[in-house]
C-alpha cells in the first residue's frame, strides 16, 4: 500500500534551504539556527491547549493516577527523555511519570523503526505496565498518523482513562481520537521529512512545560527551587545546600546541618529553620499540607 504523506506540513519541501548542500559550514549552521528560532512561537500558539492537558494530569496524579507518554521514534525517545529526568529532579516514584517506546528499551539507542507500523504492540506494552483508568496517557507523533500511537490511544480509552496528544501537522489522526490534542505546527523541516529537527524540538519544549508544571501544581517547587530534588551525587548534594541558604537566608554552614538533621530533605530542612519545628513535626505539618512548602509555612504562621 502507497503512503500518501504530500498534505503533512513536515513532509513539504522548506524551499528556505533547497541550496543547503552548498553552503558553506557557517551558512549551514545559521540556516538551521534560524529555523529553530521559529519553534518557540509555534509552542506559544498552542499554550490554551497545553493548559487543558495538563490540569488533567494533575489530577489524574493527585487521584492515584502515573502519567504516560508513548511513541516511536524520536518521539518515543523525547517521551523517555522528559520521563526519565522527573525522579531526580523532583524526587518523584520512577513509577509516577513513564515513557514508552515502540520496541521496547533497546529502541531508545538503535531505531527499531518497522515497530511504529504496529498497531496492537501498544495495546502490549500498557498491558505490561498495568495502564488502567485512573492513568492518563500522552501520545506523541510528529506526523500524527503513527499506528503504534494510534493503538495506544485505542486502548488507554478503551480503559476509560483520560489521554492527550502532540502532534506537529493540522488536524492530527491522534488529535482526533485524544481528549485533550495538542497541534503544534512547526512546518517544514530544514532536512525534509527529518522530524528530528524542529518537530522534535518543539516536542520537547512542550515535553518540558507539561513535567514542569505539573510538578510545581504538586508541591514540588518552593519559589522556583525544587525542593523535593534527589541528591544522588555531589552536584545535587551541593544544589540541596544551596537551595536551604537561598530559602531561608543562613549559613552555608547550617545550611549543611539542616540538609542532615532533616534526613537529606531539603523541603523539610527549610520548614525546619522557618518555623524551628522538629524534623517530625516538620514532616507532619507537610502532610497536613499535601505536601505544598508555602502551605505549610502559611499555616504555621496563622
Amino acid at each position: 500500500m502507497h503512503l500518501n504523506l504530500v498534505n503533512l506540513e513536515t513532509e513539504s519541501r522548506n524551499m528556505k534551504t533547497t541550496n543547503i548542500d552548498i553552503l558553506s559550514t557557517e551558512e549551514i549552521l545559521h540556516l538551521i539556527n534560524e529555523e529553530d528560532a521559529t519553534v518557540a512561537s509555534c509552542v506559544n500558539i498552542v499554550i490554551p491547549k497545553i493548559t487543558e492537558l495538563v490540569d488533567e494530569i494533575v489530577k489524574a496524579i493527585k487521584n492515584g493516577g502515573r502519567l504516560f507518554y508513548i511513541g516511536a521514534g524520536t518521539s518515543g525517545r523525547i517521551g523517555f527523555l522528559d520521563a526519565a529526568e522527573c525522579p531526580p529532579t523532583y524526587g518523584v516514584s520512577y513509577d509516577l511519570v513513564k515513557g514508552i517506546i515502540a520496541g521496547g528499551y533497546s529502541a531508545l539507542y538503535k531505531a527499531k523503526e518497522g515497530s511504529e507500523d504496529d498497531y496492537n504492540l501498544a495495546e502490549l506494552d500498557l498491558k505490561a505496565e498495568s495502564f488502567n483508568s485512573r492513568d492518563i496517557l500522552t501520545g506523541i507523533a510528529a506526523s500524527g498518523r503513527t499506528p503504534y500511537v494510534l493503538g495506544a490511544l485505542a486502548y488507554a480509552k478503551s480503559t476509560g482513562a483520560i489521554t492527550g496528544s502532540i502532534a506537529c501537522v493540522s488536524n492530527s489522526k491522534i488529535g482526533k481520537v485524544s481528549d485533550y490534542p495538542i497541534d503544534v505546527i512547526t512546518g517544514q523541516e530544514v532536512i525534509t521529512g527529518s522530524t528530528r529537527m524542529k518537530a522534535g524540538t518543539a516536542q520537547k519544549l512542550i515535553l518540558n512545560m507539561i513535567s514542569t508544571t505539573t510538578m510545581i501544581k504538586l508541591g514540588k517547587v518552593y519559589g522556583n527551587l525544587m525542593v523535593d530534588l534527589n541528591p544522588t551525587n555531589e552536584k545535587l548534594v551541593a544544589r540541596a545546600i544551596h537551595f536551604i541558604e537561598e530559602a531561608t537566608s543562613c549559613s552555608t554552614q547550617r545550611a549543611q546541618t539542616l540538609f542532615e538533621e532533616s534526613g537529606q530533605c531539603v523541603k523539610t530542612a527549610i520548614l525546619m529553620e522557618l518555623t524551628n519545628l522538629s524534623k517530625d513535626e516538620a514532616n507532619q505539618l507537610l502532610e497536613k499540607n499535601d505536601q505544598i512548602l508555602k502551605n505549610a509555612i502559611n499555616n504555621f504562621n496563622k
